[in-house]
């Protein structure tokens, strides 16, 4: 479910990736639509660009539903995805608590049930979590999820409408952990949560471990002391179509992946969500600085 805000721009960045494109060869780079997902995209398609492949971008196309059915139908030729939201949300699968294990089994049932391939996984985790100010924090005596868990009826739960649904998600929470019965559950645009949380609207506010916020606004992130949230470990999922066509785009977007650990992903997202840039000029600066595009 991964989240982070949502840019107005995303919709901006898909319809300038359609735009004039007319090379039917074109290879389609999809993301979902919150900011890691769409510096990511835009890093894949400089990549290919920069070796003079002919790239069509439709970043931002929402969900992980989305995206996914998009490559299934071939609208899209690959896309960043997560090994914690393939294996939950679509295999349906229980993860391993060691990653490696994790790529591995969705890599292989990927490519028996879809004719999809992950390429290398990026050493970071994003994984999801769940967050709050250091008042709330110490106004309740919160440590862990167990803590939360317990203390819920009297706390307001900020979240996006896939959060409510998703067994990765509240779902699955309440089954592991029981309780999680918040006293409200208000639920925003990616892009406003933090905002309302800022602004004392809600006590708790779904996260991921690489969001900017948590480090520019000093929230406290949950332990998840029950280990429910396996790792979320990014890769391009690409059609194996597309790599017979092109099979050169695995070496190319295989380098990437090394350069991507916990703190740089973090920074990157604060370069987009706190300073404001454009996700296009922050892939480009990092891309450049390693000699990628």
């Amino acid at each position: 479910m991964k989240r982070r805000s949502f840019l107005l721009g995303s919709a901006v960045l898909a319809l300038a990736g359609c735009a004039g494109t007319t090379n039917p060869n074109a290879i389609a780079i999809g993301s979902k639509d919150f900011t890691e997902e769409l510096i990511l995209g835009e890093m894949y398609a400089r990549i290919l660009e920069k070796h003079g492949l002919s790239v069509t971008r439709k970043l931002g196309l929402g969900g992980t539903q989305v995206a996914m059915e998009a490559l299934l139908r071939g609208d899209i030729d690959l896309y960043p995805e997560y090994t914690g939201t393939a294996l939950i949300t679509q295999l349906k699968d229980k993860p391993q608590r060691d990653a490696a294990a994790n790529y591995a089994t969705v890599k292989k049932a990927y490519a028996s049930l879809y004719r999809l391939t992950w390429l290398e996984a990026a050493p970071f985790n994003d994984s999801q979590a769940l967050a709050t100010t250091q008042a709330v924090r110490e106004r309740y005596h919160l440590t862990t999820l167990s803590d939360l868990s317990k203390a819920a009826p009297a706390l307001r739960l900020g979240a996006i409408p896939e959060f409510t649904k998703r067994e990765d998600a509240l779902p699955g929470l309440q089954k592991a952990y029981g309780g999680f019965q918040f006293k409200d559950v208000k639920l925003f645009d990616i892009g406003l949560k933090y905002k309302a949380l800022e602004l004392g609207e809600i006590d708790v506010v779904v996260a991921a471990t690489t969001d900017a916020q948590i480090q520019t606004d000093r929230l406290y992130v949950f332990v998840d002391d029950k280990r429910f949230w396996p790792s979320y470990q990014a890769a391009p999922v690409v059609r194996d179509a597309t790599l017979d066509a092109h099979p050169q785009i695995a070496g190319y977007l295989n380098a990437l992946a090394p350069l991507l650990d916990d703190a740089t992903m973090r920074g990157l997202n604060a370069h987009v969500d706190g300073d404001h840039q454009d996700p296009a000029d922050v892939a480009q600066a990092f891309l450049s600085q390693h000699g990628l595009a």
